[in-house]
């Protein structure tokens, strides 16, 4: 175990979402929000096959004990439903910076108020609280949804590393870089504080 870990286990909460740290006992949860939409079919996500969902958390789990990945489930607050997953990942605490990835949420869940809500607590955690100075996220040059959800965060366009990782199907990658720095976090919470209540006020 990771005794100097830069993410510590904690609980985000905020407009019904809440984000706990993944545990095994959220596998059924977890296999039940990736079969509304059965999001293991899209190639240029991870989410997990109903038979490999305790194994998905397994390595959730074996990451968070390395220091480099740090795994939450993404729960209904009132039912406490399990709607999908997110991570801080490739940590580095030298440089204060994280990543977020291996977001993905039921597919009764896109496009509302949680996917912001989610972000909104990370990247708060991550600079008001980690004292990051940098937060990232990395996406599938094919995957234009999460790229476009990326953008409207207010993060920047670092460039593509080509050739870089394996999509599911055995195909190569190319991988796009994002990042948002400290002094450009009041903007981006502003905005998607603002964005926050127009999805609240919707009917």
């Amino acid at each position: 175990m990771n005794t100097t870990a830069f993410v510590t286990p904690v609980t985000l909460q905020a407009h019904g979402v809440r984000l706990v740290p993944l545990e095994l006992a959220h596998e059924e949860g977890l296999r039940a929000a990736a079969a509304d939409g059965q999001l293991w079919n899209i190639r240029v996500t991870s989410v997990p096959e109903p038979q490999d969902t305790r194994a998905y958390i397994e390595t959730a789990l074996q990451m968070r004990a390395a220091g480099n990945r740090f795994a939450f489930a993404v729960l209904d607050d009132a039912s406490g439903e399990v709607l999908g997953s997110t991570s801080y990942h490739d940590i580095l605490p030298a440089v204060q910076r994280v990543e977020i990835g291996y977001t993905w949420y039921a597919q009764r869940c896109q496009r509302t108020h949680v996917n912001t809500t989610a972000k909104l607590l990370m990247m708060g955690h991550a600079f008001d609280s980690l004292g990051c100075h940098v937060v990232g996220w990395r996406t599938d040059n094919f995957n234009f949804a999460s790229q476009r959800a990326i953008e409207r965060l207010g993060a920047r366009k670092d460039g593509v590393i080509r050739g870089h990782a394996l999509r599911r199907d055995g195909t190569i990658r190319d991988t796009v870089m994002y990042s948002l720095r400290a002094g450009e976090w009041p903007e981006s919470r502003a905005q998607l504080l603002d964005k926050m209540k127009q999805h609240l006020r919707q009917p």
